[in-house]
């Protein structure tokens, strides 16, 4: 890697710097494949879920109408900072590429808060509720004609903590199914043409996991997940969570998303520069950015947890 030269960085500069690596992090961010995104207008927004549209049946008779049913969930908005200073002398000697370090990092920050923001969702998924009343992860989930159906199973391991890379590669598999088989209010599947999965483990599970979609570690013949074959499947190690006997499958590519992801105002960077009297008074220049966002639950029917017993 070459060296960063600074020849005098503006206040522009570090803001359109921002900008850009703000961009190329976000892209990367694995929030944007579990989070439907919505632009919000006020203080909170409340999402209402209508049902399935009918199934396609002969016309005999009539028409036969049949509502829509109207569930929902409330999600309130929340302003959110992050703040640097610098010296304004050493913004100015900096040729080493410093500040521009510290910029970098803020933005991975920003772009990455939303991971925090699903984590926390996950972690508190067996209590918290979704749009039908019932805990997000939960056995009991009922809607319309769907019977009652389980987004949280069990698979046995020999160590609750420490799963074999089998042992592993079959509850992948258990969660995938167990998102495949939900039906919708009236009855019909509802994931019957998914193919993309996300499995998300923390990092205990890391070397099991790693093992277990490794098509050099199981033959990819008999390997459902390993790449080739009718289902494609991504791994996230999630450093935040806390699980120590349990993970998460999602389905991602479907128009539903397991989470919401709501922006009242998009990222903003207000910066005291030159001419600032933080400047004048101070010696200082400061950067901050400000963003009013919130995270909800989504479709309970696009994510499994799988806990070892």
């Amino acid at each position: 890697m070459g060296v960063v030269v600074n020849t005098g960085l503006t206040s522009q500069a570090i803001i359109g710097r921002f900008f850009r690596r703000l961009e190329e992090f976000a892209d990367a961010a694995w929030w944007t494949r579990l989070a439907m995104r919505f632009a919000s207008t006020q203080e909170s927004e409340t999402y209402r879920w209508l049902g399935m549209v009918p199934q396609v049946r002969e016309w005999v008779g009539g028409r036969q109408i049949r509502p829509l049913r109207s569930q929902g969930v409330t999600i309130a908005n929340k302003v959110w900072e992050s703040t640097i200073r610098v010296d304004a002398d050493e913004r100015r000697r900096d040729k080493s590429g410093q500040i521009l370090i510290r910029v970098n990092e803020m933005a991975r920050r920003v772009a990455t808060h939303p991971n925090r923001l699903l984590t926390d969702l996950l972690l508190t998924g067996a209590t918290e509720t979704a749009y039908d009343g019932q805990a997000y992860f939960s056995s009991s989930h009922s809607e319309g004609d769907s019977g009652t159906q389980s987004n949280s199973i069990t698979f046995d391991a020999s160590t609750t903590t420490a799963p074999t890379a089998d042992e592993m590669h079959e509850a992948i598999i258990a969660g995938m199914s167990q998102i495949l088989r939900f039906l919708d209010d009236q009855g019909e599947p509802m994931n019957e043409s998914a193919r993309e999965f996300m499995v998300m483990v923390p990092l205990p599970f890391l070397s099991a996991t790693l093992t277990a979609l490794s098509s050099q570690q199981i033959d990819s013949s008999s390997n459902p997940l390993a790449g080739e074959g009718p289902f494609r499947l991504t791994w996230i190690a999630n450093p935040r969570l806390t699980w120590t006997d349990r993970f998460a499958v999602f389905r991602i590519d479907g128009e539903s998303r397991p989470f919401i992801f709501q922006e009242e105002l998009p990222v903003q960077v207000q910066a005291l520069a030159e001419g600032s009297e933080l400047e004048v008074n101070e010696n200082q220049h400061q950067y901050g950015v400000k963003a009013v966002h919130a995270a909800g639950y989504g479709f309970w029917q696009d994510a499994c947890l799988v806990t070892f017993n």
